[in-house]
């Protein structure tokens, strides 16, 4: 039996790590990385500008990447209908995209011949694998157990060799308020990725999107985006205001909007603050922890929240910030 390899807090502290390089500035690192969409949603065209770009170092909409080889196993296309695809956004591709139409399965040979590859090219730093279900094989496993093990399997190859593997992968059909989880399987898939970005709100009659992104090195993010001549083109990026509106609770937008009307502040208790809100969705204890919870928040958006205690209990102050 092995023994545990470890090591000591007080050395991890002070270890002078590298972090993770950018692919694709601000949208994804090395590591294990989903691009995940509904059929025919343009997922593909997506990847196929990304792997473009990267290839000649050119930014993706305005994000800057770091130019090297890419590896597209563009494995649901005949060579022919990658040509032309391949037409459409570009006269001139870099001889640092290469392109394959076939690879074994994760548990055949996928990872030799990946090694292989990268051995071969030794400046690679993108795997886009188009899709992750064409690599997958049956197995008697949980589906948990399943989506865990290919998954691991691709990002210890992705971890070793300091490259992304991008996989393009599916949403299944029902909705859920957060898009993260209408990526198709179990959470072994999104629990072992280091990005996901998903492609939702899709509006096919005007060609609309969102890409919604969330990982470990990178913070949510969402870029509105449209399909223009089968190349999708950045609108403009949510800002970080309305993306932390959104984690507000209304009863806390309806307080900001109360107090943009007044001239003075506001004092009295929790209950009359509710009742002068006509508030009734909520408790009034839950309206006032949502308050206490998003001080930080009014605060940002010029509204100060205190709470004193007095004889007759708690009283609130909302005043506008000088």
């Amino acid at each position: 039996m092995r023994d545990l390899a470890t090591v000591d807090a007080q050395w991890l502290i002070q270890q002078p790590f590298t972090s993770p390089s950018w692919v694709i500035e601000d949208l994804f690192t090395a590591g294990l990385s989903l691009l995940v969409g509904s059929p025919k949603a343009g997922k593909s065209w997506m990847a196929l500008k990304m792997a473009l770009c990267v290839s000649t170092g050119t930014p993706f909409w305005d994000l800057k990447t770091n130019a090297s080889d890419v590896l597209y196993l563009c494995l649901e296309d005949t060579k022919s209908r990658i040509q032309q695809r391949l037409w459409k956004p570009t006269d001139e591709a870099s001889p640092r995209l290469h392109i394959a139409t076939s690879a074994s399965k994760i548990g055949g040979d996928l990872i030799s011949q990946l090694r292989e590859f990268v051995a071969g090219n030794p400046e690679t730093r993108l795997i886009i694998i188009d899709t992750l279900q064409m690599v997958r094989s049956v197995s008697k496993n949980s589906a948990y157990a399943a989506d865990c093990g290919d998954m691991n399997v691709l990002k210890k190859f992705a971890d070793k060799n300091g490259l992304a593997i991008l996989c393009i992968h599916h949403k299944h059909k029902m909705d859920d308020s957060d898009v993260f989880n209408t990526v198709s399987g179990t959470n072994g898939i999104t629990g072992a990725a280091d990005c996901t970005m998903v492609l939702n709100n899709l509006n096919r009659s005007a060609h609309r999107a969102t890409l919604s992104v969330t990982g470990r090195d990178v913070e949510f993010q969402e870029y509105k985006i449209r399909m223009n001549d089968c190349e999708w083109e950045l609108i403009e990026k949510t800002s970080k205001e309305e993306l932390e509106e959104r984690e507000v609770p209304d009863d806390v937008l309806r307080v900001l909007d109360f107090m943009m009307t007044r001239p003075v502040e506001w004092k009295g208790t929790t209950t009359e603050l509710y009742t002068q809100l006509n508030l009734d969705s909520i408790s009034v204890p839950a309206f006032g922890k949502h308050l206490a919870q998003n001080c930080d928040f009014m605060a940002g958006r010029g509204i100060v929240f205190t709470r004193i205690r007095t004889r007759e209990g708690s009283i609130l102050s909302l005043s506008k910030a000088e």
